[in-house]
């Protein structure tokens, strides 16, 4: 074992272990079975439908499209979860995300999931695909569009079309791919009607099956507009746009045969630029990735050795920890993962006896608490990664940063914003999983969604918000009440703990990572144990990126 290998002090047999772990499978079981019936679409009767019109449902297209025996890394499944219930819903907002390889190259794959709502495009559609858009922007990953949409969902227009991340921006980011010279293939293989009918025509190869119907619009609002009777195939169909508009590259008898086109183009793109990030090759880590799921605790109230997480992630379980005896609230060091070198930010949850600053007092510092040391060394630490090119994972499980007068004393507003300020302005690929809280400018300063992670995950177990649960629901419980006495409403002593459960219960649920996944917040939410591979996913596309930008901080703070 070299002296960089993390050891394991784990008891793998102790309650709190079979506890912790219990409680991680409980929501692991339910949250695979929710994205289960996710995976049904519009369910039976709309998959047979499709099969009638000799169509495969979008996840068949998919399966059929990637390389034999590899893996689709799904992202954006929660998207629309729980939303648009009045008008049927929008299992995973009637769009299939995510990355995989077709002809051994990693690709990102968007298909329109026509057994929801004929796969129109509802606010968070839009949201979803130009999420994933921006994710093939950030790391150059060449991109299959597999169409078969009826367009805009027309009772929500007013939150589709107008704004900037609404339907526009996805043709706007196809001309941006275009130019940056990210490859893109569609396929039409259904409907693609009205404004959507661009997105085709602005990539580098137009695929088109029989059957299918590209245009403007359709036959009936043609005659509506100006009078004129047409087939949809006259108006539209695969063999006038191959023979007459010349819209289209390739007319394809069916599915089948398109799949097997698309591949045959995949298999002729030039390679893409070397990457610029050190790489060698994999090697597995000393212990079991399962037992994540006993070490972690995502009881606030109990502690845990990070290191003992971060030992189950990365290659060999080496970890060059950077300033181990200083600012140990915060985990900073070097690592490989998948054989790709990375700097780790982890929030460390054991509670560490120190000297207070600038005196021989003792102190204790609280696990998962930002002290003005821990951000002054990870701010440094950020800065040396970037200055070696070294891609950055954050490991999320954060209360927030220390307060008090002995914290202001020491400058912990200084020390945070150099953090915050290395965090906002580095420019080598950061990947964020946030594994349990993640709370206020803790969530910030361990780059958040508002600091542009390339890839952004969550544990069953995350929980994120200005504030934890309890702490915001007695706030809110306490404006409540006010609120009611001003509108001369009594509420007696029996009424108040019904009226905090009420507004914690409500919080708790915007805190789950469900509600952040449903709004694309996250892209995924991952099993512990398969942290390891996603960060892979994630590290192998982020390499596809050559470029790396000048790295300026600005006024940094002293």
């Amino acid at each position: 074992m070299s002296a960089s290998a993390l050891k394991t002090s784990a008891n793998l047999k102790s309650p709190e272990f079979e506890k912790n772990a219990r409680r991680i499978v409980d929501l692991l079981t339910k949250i695979k079975n929710e994205e289960e019936q996710i995976r049904q679409g519009g369910g039976a009767k709309a998959i047979e439908s499709q099969h009638k019109k000799g169509r495969l449902t979008a996840r068949e297209r998919v399966a059929k499209l990637i390389d034999p025996g590899s893996q689709f890394f799904e992202l954006g499944i929660y998207a629309a979860y729980e939303m648009y219930e009045e008008w049927g819903g929008a299992p995973g907002a009637g769009t299939v995300t995510g990355l995989a390889r077709v002809c051994g190259r990693t690709f990102m794959i968007i298909a329109n999931d026509a057994t929801v709502k004929a796969g129109a495009f509802f606010p968070m559609t839009a949201k979803k695909v130009i999420r994933a858009q921006n994710i093939a922007i950030e790391n150059r990953i060449p991109t299959i569009y597999l169409v078969d949409s009826a367009g805009v969902f027309l009772p929500l227009q007013e939150d589709v079309f107008p704004d900037t991340d609404d339907f526009g921006r996805v043709f706007r980011n196809n001309a941006v791919m275009s130019a940056m010279g990210i490859p893109q293939i569609t396929a039409i293989m259904g409907m693609c009607v009205a404004g959507g009918a661009y997105l085709p025509v602005m990539c580098d190869h137009i695929l088109m099956t029989e059957g299918s119907g590209l245009f403007l619009a359709g036959p009936a609002l043609v005659q509506a507009a100006i009078g004129q009777k047409t087939s949809a195939e006259d108006l539209g169909g695969a063999r006038m746009h191959a023979q007459i508009s010349g819209t289209v590259d390739f007319r394809e008898p069916d599915d089948d045969a398109c799949i097997k086109r698309i591949r045959a183009l995949v298999d002729k793109i030039g390679a893409p630029n070397a990457s610029p990030f050190s790489h060698v090759k994999s090697r597995d880590p000393l212990f079991s990735a399962e037992d994540i799921y006993g070490i972690f605790s995502s009881d606030p109230g109990k502690q845990y050795d990070t290191r003992e997480i971060i030992a189950r992630i990365v290659d060999v379980s080496e970890f060059e920890e950077y300033r181990a005896e200083y600012g140990e609230t915060l985990l900073c060091g070097y690592a490989r993962i998948g054989g790709w070198a990375v700097g780790i930010v982890a929030n460390q949850k054991k509670h560490v006896h120190t000297l207070a600053r600038g005196s021989d007092q003792k102190r204790l510092e609280f696990g998962g608490v930002i002290y003005t040391e821990s951000a002054e060394k990870a701010a440094r630490f950020i800065l040396d990664c970037n200055q070696n090119r070294i891609p950055l994972v954050f490991l999320h499980d954060v209360n927030g940063f220390m307060v008090g007068k002995d914290a202001e004393w020491s400058g912990i507003i200084r020390a945070g914003a150099k953090m915050v300020n290395a965090v906002a302005n580095s420019v080598v690929p950061k990947i964020t999983v946030i594994c349990g809280g993640s709370f206020g400018a803790g969530n910030y300063a361990m780059c958040g969604k508002a600091y542009d992670p390339r890839f952004m995950f969550a544990w069953p177990t995350a929980r994120f918000a200005v504030m934890s649960g309890d702490a915001a629901a007695s706030t809110l419980a306490e404006i409540k009440l006010k609120q009611l006495e001003r509108e001369g409403k009594k509420v007696d002593e029996k009424q108040k703990p019904e009226l905090f459960e009420s507004v914690r219960a409500t919080y708790e649920h915007q805190t789950d990572p469900r509600y952040a996944a449903a709004r694309l917040w996250v892209d995924a939410i991952i099993d512990p144990a398969h942290t390891r591979d996603a960060l892979i996913w994630a590290l192998e596309a982020a390499a596809l990126n050559p470029e790396i930008r000048e790295f300026k901080t600005g006024v940094l703070q002293t």
